[in-house]
């Protein structure tokens, strides 16, 4: 049984199907902590001054953007994020679009980087994600598909990944339709099943590649 914060409880069936065979072992965690900590000291020590100072100098607001998301067991938990839109504190959920107005000159360059996402390491190291699974959708975000299509909470049997299969293979960006977010979970719970040391390293350098070159869906 998962619960979810502001819906009632609900069952998933074939949970185990989608257990995956060392994505929640203890090497996989201790993996994610060693990583995650020459991460934390060797980048983001000196990235997180730098890049807050030109957030700060190229728009009003605070230099990350914390949002609840949805973490393992459907518990909840703040997600951390450089800021890249314009600061609105009262603005409503709304996913990003494509040239949308409020992204600001430097979050259009982190975003199109996936280097907004570095704060989570961080993440990482407080127990809430991994480096690599499903990633964490905005509570508001989960409330529209969470008991509308069929084992969507199983996505949730895992700790979240700052990268996953999902978004190195393209099913990323808007997901304001249920197909699209079926595509999406189609490859979360192929990852969840078929998970394993070999397989994470291969997504993390689809990822690195992605850096370097950019993703035409990452906006």
């Amino acid at each position: 049984m998962v619960t979810y914060t502001g819906l009632k409880a609900v069952k998933i069936n074939k949970i185990n199907s989608y257990s995956g065979r060392s994505s929640g072992s203890i090497s996989k965690r201790l993996f994610d902590i060693v990583a995650a900590f020459f991460i934390v000291f060797l980048v983001l020590l000196w990235m997180i001054p730098l890049v807050g100072l030109i957030i700060k100098f190229t728009s009003p607001g605070p230099v990350f953007f914390v949002q609840m998301r949805t973490g393992r067991h459907g518990r909840t938990f703040r997600c951390f994020k450089f800021r890249t839109m314009v600061h609105d504190r009262g603005k409503a959920f709304k996913q990003v679009t494509r040239n949308d107005p409020g992204i600001t000159a430097i979050g259009r360059f982190l975003r199109k980087n996936n280097l907004d996402e570095m704060p989570q390491f961080l993440n990482v190291l407080l127990g809430d994600m991994s480096l690599v699974g499903p990633r964490p959708h905005a509570v508001d975000h989960d409330k529209a598909f969470w008991t509308s299509i069929p084992y969507y909470p199983n996505r949730y049997t895992v700790r979240p990944g700052i990268t996953g299969l999902a978004q190195v293979r393209g099913a990323r960006g808007l997901t304001e339709t249920p197909k699209k977010m079926e595509r999406r979970l189609r490859y979360d719970l192929h990852y969840i099943k078929n998970c394993s040391f070999s397989f994470d390293m291969l997504i993390c350098w689809w990822t690195i590649k992605t850096m370097f070159q950019g993703d035409e869906n990452a906006w």
